[in-house]
């Protein structure tokens, strides 16, 4: 059985310094992965809202928030968490409102 340490062959047994160093690969990897699974969950919510109060498909809504995003230089995944916010009654900055004001215009 082949060790899954890399660098490692058959019936070498693992150094513990390798162990660590997969460890703490496996932990940055994981956290990526949780981040990317929150950030997937807030974009979906946001085009739900935008097909929703903007009449939209939700292929345009993703890209208002990618337009959104672009105009105003921020992380799309941070647009989408404004978005939902605002429409649980949080307001959202004037320069993010105007863009989305903007975009939704360009849909109709």
């Amino acid at each position: 059985m082949a060790s899954s340490v890399s660098g490692q062959g058959p019936g070498t047994p693992p150094r513990s310094d390798d162990l660590v160093h997969e460890v703490e690969q496996l932990r940055i990897e994981k956290e990526q992965l949780r981040r990317a699974v929150t950030s997937h969950a807030a974009v979906d919510q946001a085009i739900g809202v935008l097909v929703l109060v903007g009449k939209i498909t939700p292929e345009d809504g993703f890209t208002v928030l990618r337009e959104i995003s672009q105009h105003t230089n921020t992380k799309l995944s941070s647009i989408a968490e404004q978005i939902v916010k605002h429409a649980q009654g949080a307001d959202l900055p004037d320069t993010v409102l105007t863009e989305l004001r903007a975009a939704l215009a360009r849909r109709t």
